[in-house]
């Protein structure tokens, strides 16, 4: 019997990235296409360019596909994964109406404004991609909260009137909606020829980006939760019910279909910021890592290695995408002093990272109740064991990796895979297709380093808020 193979969609806010997986969750081969920059038309609009989030799936699909080496009969599922919050209007015949609106733009969180007489569908970066996919107007559940006038604990639209009123989204408007693990439709000969995928291949529901992370990396049990470090850095830990009234422990719609995962605040533009700092270096510095054979962020984890813990006391506060409900927040670097080097700084952006989750995590996992003793990692920076062992040390907890760091790519592949019914469930297929590959234990001089600087990097805003309040009504 010849090996099947699945395909893992995962876009998120700067990319995407397309995985081709063997049924034990091995990579066969992968590639990514970058997005685009934002447009930015107005203040508080975050929109993406053209048809940027198809254009970059056409684009490493293609790519992909010229590695994939097996027979393309061999192929039995797609899973589709993009990112949550965002929203695309689109015109009768699914195209878009006008620009995609990511995350970030303010107007995800109000209101529909039925100011353009071309939109027909509203639906969620999903939707989109499965229409283009597809040509169906149908999504997962999965990625519809926050905004959307959706019976969260019934896993359906809404049944109260009164919910589409408050959305301005009327339910003709809307998809059809679908379980994560149920087929949203067939690649069409359009879709295989724009993306070099397999004409007829089911393409599969799977969820929010973060809750496919978390069935990716095997986030299950009361004791271990997931950290993610995206673009906006979460972590999420495995639930019973749809928690109501709670202030750090976010119940959101897992992958699982009826099952629920805890959502902790998080950072907005969180490991954005190693991007940022990056950028900020300027090509000089990419030149001179290429030519120690590194990457600029490899280059960057070097030097910071030489840092002591606690970066000789600089400390970053993490607030470069200040909150709607205080517009007055920026990102703030204390307590520089001659010993600082571009090492410190980085470092500093790391342990930053690590406090302000931890905060999170404490918050979450104190509401819901339960003691955590393990945290799995992913994304990118996972690959840094400077920073795994940051993590390890200020968390005071065992961290872990998987083979497999995208987790999303993987949480999509698994939805498919059960789909096509190389699993039974979720569980079983879990249990097959995800591994851990590295382990880092806190060291207790770190430890106790943390524990007395953390509750002094939380009181930093305490005392820069009002400074910020009076800049913000010069540079607002």
């Amino acid at each position: 019997m010849s090996e099947k193979y699945i395909i893992g969609i995962d876009e998120g806010s700067q990319s995407a990235k397309i995985t081709i997986f063997d049924t034990k969750g091995n990579i066969v081969c992968e590639d990514k296409e970058p997005l685009r920059p934002y447009d930015l038309p107005k203040p508080g609009y975050v929109e993406h360019p053209d048809d940027d989030w198809w254009d970059a799936i056409c684009a490493a699909s293609k790519k992909c596909m010229t590695k994939f080496e097996g027979d393309m009969k061999d192929i039995v599922g797609i899973g589709l994964c993009t990112i949550r919050c965002c929203r695309a209007y689109l015109k009768e015949d699914g195209s878009l109406a006008q620009p995609a609106l990511s995350w970030m733009d303010i107007r995800v969180s109000q209101p529909y404004d039925h100011a353009n007489p071309d939109v027909r569908w509203i639906c969620a970066s999903s939707g989109y991609i499965t229409n283009r996919l597809t040509g169906e107007f149908k999504d997962t559940v999965a990625n519809y909260e926050y905004g959307w006038p959706v019976d969260v604990d019934h896993w359906r639209w809404s049944e109260d009137p009164k919910s589409y009123e408050e959305t301005g989204m009327p339910r003709e408007m809307l998809f059809e909606l679908v379980m994560p693990g149920d087929i949203l439709g067939y690649v069409t000969k359009e879709a295989a020829e724009r993306t070099g995928l397999p004409e007829g291949v089911p393409v599969v529901a799977t969820s929010n980006d973060k809750a496919v992370e978390g069935l990716g990396t095997g986030c299950m049990g009361d004791t271990t939760a997931c950290l993610s470090l995206g673009t906006y850095t979460t972590a999420m830990m495995e639930g019973k019910e749809n928690l109501k009234g709670t202030s750090y422990a976010w119940p959101k719609f897992s992958c699982v279909p009826n099952k629920f995962l805890y959502d902790s605040n998080g950072i907005r533009r969180g490991m954005w910021t190693i991007s940022w700092f990056r950028e900020a270096l300027g090509v000089s510095y990419v030149k001179m890592a290429k030519e120690r054979g590194m990457s600029a962020e490899e280059l960057l984890s070097e030097e910071a290695k030489n840092v002591p813990t606690g970066s000789d006391g600089l400390m970053t506060v993490l607030d470069w995408l200040a909150p709607v409900d205080a517009r007055y927040k920026k990102g703030i670097m204390i307590g520089f002093d001659g010993r600082h080097t571009r090492g410190h700084i980085y470092r500093s952006l790391l342990e930053a990272v690590a406090m302000t989750m931890k905060k999170h995590v404490d918050d979450m996992s104190n509401e819901v109740g339960v003691t955590l003793e393990q945290m799995i990692v992913t994304g990118g920076g996972s690959n840094s064991d400077l920073f795994m062992q940051i993590l390890a040390d200020v968390f005071n907890m065992r961290t872990v990796r998987n083979e497999v760091n995208g987790a999303a790519g993987l949480g999509s592949a698994i939805c498919a895979a059960v789909a096509a019914g190389i699993y039974e469930g979720f569980d079983e297929a879990v249990a097959g297709m995800v591994r851990i590959k590295d382990t880092f234990d806190p060291k207790p001089e770190n430890v106790e380093l943390y524990q007395k600087m953390l509750p002094v990097y939380l009181g930093i805003t305490e005392h820069t808020d009002e400074v910020l309040k009076k800049t913000y009504e010069i540079f607002s």
